[in-house]
């Protein structure tokens, strides 16, 4: 008797993960340039806190924005897509359960299996359907990640990235250098929890996005002093 073991995945398809990813580091990294050139430039503190929460608000609404036009699009061309495919198994349901076949055999599955499966799934079309995306488009057809869900998410995450390396100045401190070093630990921090869902290491994820943050951060810097 073979022993079941049980284990999850995590959700890949939901479209979150991504957008809150990009939105949290997008929000780290913009808002630390953006003080970092500003600061360079000898801006008060006023000005400091204006421009970063300008930053965040402009930066939030834009990724807002643009990841529900993202996924919005792509699942409307995976429904146009869907429909074509839809038609193709209405009219032509014999070629395309030998595309199906072809397909598996090539994978090394035996002939008279693959038809078999083939045949049952002729007659059933919206099962036909859900495996000819998953073959050939390579989606799920009720799977499809939300638009609204992708937009929240990178909303949200690009407003607590973003406002982290303004705390200090919230607080009432003028050190642009202790608000850089906080949003490195933010920059840093990010990176390591990225590593919780993925197979690399905690520091390097953290280490590398750090050093991307750096970089981005000592250029605006330098461009604020030369202007200065």
């Amino acid at each position: 008797m073979s022993l079941v073991v049980e284990h999850h995945h995590a959700d890949v398809s939901g479209g979150w993960l991504r957008a809150a990813t990009f939105g949290a580091m997008d929000g780290l990294v913009t808002n630390i340039a953006l003080i970092a050139g500003v600061g360079g430039g000898g801006a008060s503190h006023r000005t400091l806190v204006l421009t970063g929460v300008a930053g965040l608000v402009a930066g939030a609404i834009s990724m807002g924005l643009g990841e529900y036009t993202s996924v919005r699009s792509q699942n409307d061309q995976v429904q146009a897509e869907l429909a074509k495919e839809r038609h193709e198994l209405e009219v032509n349901p014999d070629g395309e359960a030998a595309e199906l076949v072809a397909a598996w055999t090539a994978r090394g599955l035996p002939v008279h299996l693959a038809e078999q499966v083939a045949a049952v799934l002729r007659d059933n079309p919206e099962q036909a359907l859900r495996v000819h995306a998953q073959e050939e488009l390579g989606v799920v057809p009720d799977e499809l990640p939300s638009p609204w869900t992708a937009a929240g998410s990178s909303f949200v995450c690009f407003s607590i990235g973003a406002l982290i390396p303004l705390l200090t100045y919230l607080f009432g401190s003028d050190d642009l250098w202790l608000a850089l070093a906080v949003g490195g630990l933010g920059l840093f921090g990010a990176g390591a929890l990225v590593a919780r869902f993925t197979a690399q290491s905690w520091w390097f994820s953290g280490l590398r996005q750090l050093a991307l943050g750096g970089l981005a951060a000592a250029v605006t810097y330098a461009i604020g002093v030369l202007i200065s």
